[in-house]
């Protein structure tokens, strides 16, 4: 950029440096005379410094943006880097105590059916877990109101679950040890995998479990305490403890609730882990063995391994399904993680709730009041795919967005995603940066890959969604934590945020 001052003081240079020379007496020579009368007689001269100044220190700014590679606040990227690999891209060393993480639909993953599931069909399938997760909102929330006024007597918990995730881990049940690919979920408490014999299974990827064949595994007693610990169970025929969850995509499991030893790696080890042994599984589950629940409740991995591991874990999501992330059991935060306060809401305390205040775009501050966020609450959710926004600051978000991408023509809404580009011709793409502020001096600023859902070139999304009503929970979505280390810290009651942990 010009500037004046900067000008002069060249200038100053550039004069010093004019070879004026003086004889010994002090008096100019004459080629010094000659000199100086030539550069009086022409102005131009003090002109072709100053043209050849500015273009110097233009040359200089541009270098300078050059060399750091972006504009301020904003992404530039290929568009390539959004679109996955048809190839697994994993690092060449793992850490042995980390769980590797994957996209169910992605080139790692473990499963062989149909990769290419239509976009439509995904944000389909987590509308209706938004849906889900709204309406046990504003039931339990009428539960409470009732229960507090004595007006009635229902039961504050269900069975019902969020609905089905997208990422898995491999983890190992019984002795001896078999492998098994489950859906990870902080929307869920209940750890289960199929089982024989089963009365009505879907088809998964790995041989369905035996429990005959495991000499640590034992069913519960149905007038057990762990039997209680369950938001829904009932009672067989042999007196066995059964559970009972219905997700909110209408997937569903039922069997055994019992007891056997879960292997995360060959050194982490947890005897004696309540799990359910599902009979009768139906839903979207895909090739999955079935899930593990990392809720807050009493019967999630989370609690079960807190002697252990201490009630504490971690994960980073791959920035796209071509890549690896980490799933982490115990202490494993980054030097550079910042925290906010972990909420808890009387009505749900399973659910891991989190206090946004703020979002910038472009690093400015949108006008948004507090209240707004306050009003709907904020829900850190590991299965949900888009982040959902309080309706008037997710049109305050989609307007700021917009008009810094007009250089990009509109295309057609995506499902639940209204805000639309079409990237075609372009090679690079450069996008506003997206900030989410959270009490207690913790930004989580989006990934690249987490403010564009892309579909294909010519159709790239703005990834938030907008509530139906003003007090419907907003979440932050598994697309918005991409690459981040984001830690659950339940024993000190806060969340954290660690950039760039994972690709």
């Amino acid at each position: 950029m010009y500037h004046p001052l900067k000008l002069e003081r060249a200038e100053a240079q550039l004069f010093r440096a004019t070879p004026f020379t003086r004889s010994k007496l002090g008096s100019p020579s004459s080629a010094s005379v000659m000199a100086s009368l030539a550069c009086s007689s022409c102005r131009r001269c003090l002109r072709h410094h100053h043209l050849l100044l500015l273009l110097l220190l233009l040359f200089l700014t541009l270098s300078r943006s050059s060399a750091y590679g972006k504009p301020p606040n904003m992404h530039v990227f290929s568009i390539h880097d959004l679109l996955p690999k048809s190839a697994c891209s994993s690092p060449q060393a793992s850490d042995p105590s980390k769980l590797k993480v994957v996209h169910r639909h992605g080139p790692c993953s473990p499963f062989d059916e149909g990769r290419k599931v239509p976009h439509a069909r995904l944000l389909d399938a987590d509308q209706a877990r938004v849906d889900s997760l709204h309406v046990r909102a504003s039931a339990a929330a009428h539960v409470d109101k009732l229960r507090s006024s004595s007006a009635a007597r229902i039961p504050a918990r269900t069975g019902s679950s969020l609905g089905t995730g997208n990422y898995v881990v491999t983890v190992g049940f019984g002795t001896p040890r078999m492998d098994f690919s489950v859906v990870f979920d902080t929307g869920s408490d209940v750890t289960w995998i199929q089982c024989k014999p089963c009365n009505d299974c879907y088809a998964q990827q790995e041989p369905v479990f035996d429990p005959a064949q495991s000499s640590t595994y034992a069913t519960l007693a149905c007038n057990s305490a762990d039997c209680g610990q369950l938001d829904s169970h009932s009672c067989s025929n042999a007196s066995t403890c059964r559970y009972d969850v219905e997700y909110g995509d209408k997937s569903q499991t039922q069997g055994t609730f019992a007891r056997d030893t879960l292997s995360l790696s060959s050194s982490d080890v947890l005897p004696g882990f309540k799990f359910g042994c599902g009979d009768t599984n139906s839903g979207l589950f895909g090739r999955a063995a079935g899930l593990l629940g990392l809720g807050r409740g009493s019967v999630s991995l989370v609690s079960q391994a807190s002697r252990k591991y201490g009630l504490v874990f971690s994960y980073c999501l791959p920035s796209t399904s071509s890549s690896t992330g980490y799933l982490t059991i115990g202490r494993g935060s980054l030097s550079s993680t910042k925290y906010t306060p972990m909420l808890t809401v009387p009505e749900m305390p399973s659910f891991y709730f989190v206090r946004l205040i703020a979002i910038k775009v472009g690093g400015k501050q949108l006008p948004i009041s507090r209240t707004v966020f306050s009003t709907a609450r904020t829900l850190m959710d590991s299965g949900t795919v888009i982040t959902r926004l309080p309706t008037s600051a997710y049109a305050v978000l989609r307007s700021a967005f917009k008009q810094k991408m007009t250089q990009y023509p509109p295309a057609p809404a995506l499902s639940i995603l209204d805000t639309c580009f079409d990237f075609t011709g372009h090679t690079t793409v450069s996008v506003p940066t997206v900030a989410l502020v959270f009490s207690g001096g913790a930004t989580l600023s989006v990934d690249f890959t987490g403010i564009l859902y892309v579909a294909s070139v010519s159709q790239a999304c703005l990834a938030f969604a907008g509530n139906d009503n003003p007090d419907d929970l907003a979440i932050i979505a598994n697309v918005q934590q991409r690459t981040y280390n984001v830690v659950y810290d339940v024993s000190k009651r806060k969340i954290g945020f660690g950039a760039k942990a994972c690709s």
